[in-house]
Parts: structure tokens; C-alpha cells; sequence
């Protein structure tokens, strides 16, 4: 038994094979690989070698075969007990009892299959077997894990971790000397981010009068500050802050924007009145905010009277049933409502559009755009050219659009007009090359060859022969030109 010991120790701890080393004197490198690749290839000299050569010893010394050990795997055959599959306890070996060790220098036994159910021949078999439990070795963590991030940093290895994105706590700056040493050297990184960090971790350790009396000397972090709270919705230290900083207008324009909370009409329109009116905005926001009251008010009187007209299916609201409430719309929105369904009615009439256009000064372009949108939906096209007709002090009728003819071409288009229709007004566009691009674009070969007619393009009619249809009352029209054209030139001569 102990000369098997010492042939295992021998077998696991010797080796042929010289290990590498950076620090191997050889100048050949290829002489260790070299002697590597003839002990790989020794290795198949002992796979192939004869399993009689080598002889096999039990757990107890006696060699396999012999008569005491037929002795005892007889008696152990005729047991009638089932065999245990768990360890002796009484023995420090896990293995089978009839596993035997392969001689030094020999590496065959691994590779042999089991030659009974109970034994096990090899070392693969026993690493294969089910009845056997091994648990991995945990592998060490990396220090830097394991790493206090609550550690004594200085303010500007602080504010660098934060900058590079790793974890730093703050609570250990207790003294308000190294809080704003922290919000100084993160102003002075101009890092966005930082600056938001410390000014949050200000925000929660700081009484309100101490952080705005240090922000108010540090404008890029004031600056920083107030965007955050109009982010985060905070709207009462916000207006805390404008009140400590004597910001009237800023002050009046956070009070406004309550309005936003409020979703009932009624009660947003008394709250503008009650608490906004009386602000101390400047002259243009206060235009704004007394605009804002009045088209809201407008707005719940339509509305209230609208529904109703609509409930009792009267027109144009059954031909043309409402998609969304007038409620809190703006006011190009709401003066396009009024085109649609109250273009008709007498400027005294809170709902008529010249009354929207006179109430709240919008500019002519602006109206003249929005009901021709209107108007040329409901295909209503006799609207439509009494907005671009004007008449003089003589009486005299005369076509003008505020927007242009080529904006009022294309909301036509838009909206399905006949052909005669679109080529009449494409007819009015001034600049001849936008008038020959819109009626290419739009099919109205007319006006493309009577513009062609007036700048007297020879070729360019013969090149716009070729696109009309073959036989059609253009091609004819082309053709007449063309011959009126030489029979000019002929008589000039």
C-alpha cells in the first residue's frame, strides 16, 4: 500500500515536460515548443499499450484476480442487500473500492471504459458521476468592489468620480464651507450634470434663505437652479425663490403658469382674472395675459351655444359635425372654428370671425389665409373669390391676394377645386416662371401655352408638344401658334 502511495506522489507530482517561463534563458525559443509537441505526441504510445501489462490492486492491497479477491466478490454477489451508493464513512476515500490507480508513466486506464456497472475504470467516469456532488470555489471579487464609496475623498476627487460617472457620496461635507467648495469646483468643471447633483444635495441639507443668499452670488448655479425647479413642477420654491431675488416679472410669469394646473374652463378663466390680471407684467406679456382671459371667455360662450345647436342637428353642424371642443384652443384654431361654422354672422356677434379678427388685431395675411383654408374645405368657392376680390373707390372689381395667388393655388389644390377653377387663379400668379411651374405641376396645359404664347418660346412650345396628348384640343392649340408664329415671320421679311 505505501509503495502505491509513493507511485502516486511520484505519477501527479513528476513530469517530462519543462514549464515556460519569461524569464527562460533559452535564446531557441522553439526548442521548449519543440520538445512540447514530442511529449503530446508520446502520449499516444501509452493510450495504445496492451491493459494486461499493467496490474490492478484493490483498496485493501490484494491484486485484482487472486483468490481472495474471488473469494469476496462472490460472497459479495450472493448478498442480498442493496448496494449503497453512498460513501464509507469509515474510510477517507470517495471513490469506489475497485477503482484502481494507473501505474506512473502510464495515462491508458484514462481512457478505458467501466468493465462492471458498480466500478469506475477511469477518472472522466468518476468526474461524470451523478452520485457525487463538487462545488465550484467562488472566485474573489475585484477589490475595487469591495471599495468604500463613502471613503475620505477631497471635494475635487469627489466632483471628478461624479463627473466620470461613478458612485461618490456627499453626506460626509457637513460644514457649508466644504458644501459650497463642492457647487464652486462643480461650476468650475462646467459639467451640467454635477452642477445639478450638488445643487440637489444643497437643496435637501440647506435652509431655503441659506442656499438662496449663496445662489444668488453664484449666477451660473442660479441659473442651473431655476431650470430644475420649473422641471421638477416645484412651483412654490420656485416662486420662494423669484420673491427672494425681487424678480417681479419672472415672479408674475410662475404665478401665470398656474393656469396649467387648472383643468375647467370656468375656474381657469376666474383664476386669470383674480390672480393674474393684477400682475406686475410688462407691457407686451400684460397684452398677452388680458388677450388670453378675453379669447377664454369667448371660447365658453361658443361652446355653450354651439352644443346646443348641435344637439338640436342644425346647420352646418349636421353636413359638418364638430371633432373636439373649442375649449382652450388657440386662437388661429379658433377663429378657423368660426370660418367654419359662423362665417356668415354680423361682426356684433361674439362667435363672427370679423369680430374675432377686430377683437383680438390679427393681422390681414393671417385672416385672409385662415378663412380661404375654411372656406375652400366646405368648397364654398364663391367665398372663396369674394376674399381675393377687391373694389375700388370708382367701383371698379380687381383681383388681390394678401398671401399671393400661388398660396391660394395651392390651398385650392389641397382642397379639390375643379380644374376651371384652379387654372383661373393659377392665371393671376405674376412671376411667369412660378406660373408655368404651378400649372405643370397641376395639369393646366392652358395657361402653360399661353404663357409660353406671351414670352414668344418657340422652342419650349414644340418641347411642350411633345408632353401633351396626341389629338387633344392642346396639342391643336400648340400647332395653330407655332404656324401663327412663322406666318408672321414669313410676312416680316
Amino acid at each position: 500500500m505505501s509503495r502505491l502511495k509513493g507511485d502516486e506522489e511520484d505519477y501527479w507530482h513528476g513530469s517530462k515536460c519543462k514549464a515556460f517561463t519569461f524569464e527562460d534563458e533559452d535564446e531557441d525559443g522553439l526548442s521548449q515548443l519543440k520538445e512540447s509537441k514530442r511529449a503530446v505526441n508520446s502520449l499516444k504510445a501509452f493510450v495504445e499499450e496492451d491493459d494486461e501489462e499493467w496490474e490492478k490492486f484493490t483498496w485493501s492491497g490484494e491484486p485484482v484476480g487472486s483468490i481472495s479477491w474471488s473469494i469476496q466478490e462472490t460472497s459479495n454477489s450472493r448478498s442480498s442487500e442493496p448496494r449503497s451508493f453512498a460513501p464509507d464513512k469509515s474510510r477517507p476515500e470517495t471513490l469506489n473500492a475497485n477503482y484502481s490507480f494507473p501505474r506512473p508513466g502510464s495515462f491508458s486506464s484514462l481512457f478505458r471504459g467501466r468493465s462492471r456497472p458498480d466500478s469506475l475504470q477511469s477518472l472522466s467516469d468518476a468526474f461524470l458521476d451523478t452520485n457525487i456532488k463538487y462545488i465550484a470555489p467562488e472566485l474573489r471579487k475585484p477589490k475595487s468592489e469591495y471599495q468604500d464609496y463613502s471613503g475620505d475623498w477631497s471635494v475635487e476627487e469627489s466632483v471628478r468620480r461624479m463627473q466620470r460617472g461613478k458612485m461618490c457620496s456627499m453626506e460626509r461635507f457637513r460644514s457649508l464651507k466644504d458644501k459650497l467648495q463642492l457647487l464652486d469646483e462643480a461650476v468650475r468643471l462646467h459639467d451640467g450634470n454635477v452642477i445639478t447633483a450638488v445643487l440637489i444635495f444643497l437643496k435637501r441639507t440647506l435652509r431655503s434663505d441659506i442656499l438662496f443668499r449663496e445662489l444668488k452670488i453664484r449666477q451660473v448655479a442660479l441659473r442651473h437652479f431655476i431650470h430644475f425647479l420649473k422641471e421638477s413642477s416645484e412651483q412654490q420654491l420656485l416662486v420662494e425663490l423669484l420673491r427672494f431675488l425681487e424678480w417681479s416679472e419672472e415672479l408674475a410669469l410662475c404665478k401665470y403658469r398656474g393656469h396649467l394646473d387648472i383643468t375647467g374652463a370656468e375656474e381657469r378663466r376666474d383664476f386669470l382674472k383674480s390672480k393674474c390680471l393684477s400682475l406686475p407684467f410688462s407691457p407686451e406679456d400684460s397684452a398677452h395675459v388680458q388677450d388670453h382671459y378675453t379669447l377664454l371667455e369667448r371660447q365658453i360662450i361658443i361652446e355653450a351655444n354651439d352644443k346646443h345647436l348641435e344637439a338640436s342637428g342644425q346647420e352646418p353642424f349636421r353636413r359638418h359635425p364638430r371633432k373636439a371642443s373649442l375649449l382652450f384652443m388657440p386662437l388661429v384654431t379658433t377663429l378657423f372654428y368660426a370660418c367654419i361654422y359662423h362665417y356668415t354672422e354680423g361682426e356684433g356677434m361674439f362667435s363672427s370671425p370679423t369680430n374675432l379678427r377686430k377683437t383680438f388685431k390679427i393681422p390681414e395675411k393671417l385672416y385672409v389665409l385662415t378663412a380661404l383654408a375654411a372656406r375652400a374645405k366646405l368648397r364654398s368657392w364663391s367665398d372663396v373669390d369674394a376674399l381675393v376680390t377687391t373694389k375700388n373707390w370708382l367701383g371698379y372689381t380687381k383681383k388681390k391676394a394678401p398671401v399671393g395667388f400661388h398660396r391660394v393655388v395651392e390651398i385650392l389644390h389641397k382642397n379639390g377645386a375643379p380644374a376651371q377653377i384652379l387654372q383661373d387663379y393659377t392665371r393671376l400668379v405674376e412671376d411667369a416662371e412660378t406660373r408655368i411651374a404651378l400649372a405643370t405641376k397641376y395639369k393646366c396645359h392652358d395657361v402653360v401655352i399661353e404663357t409660353y404664347k406671351d414670352l414668344k418660346d418657340r422652342q419650349q412650345l414644340m418641347v411642350y408638344r411633345c408632353k401633351v396628348d396626341r389629338g387633344s384640343p392642346e396639342e391643336e392649340k400648340i400647332d395653330a401658334i407655332l404656324s401663327n408664329m412663322v406666318s408672321r415671320v414669313q410676312s416680316s421679311r
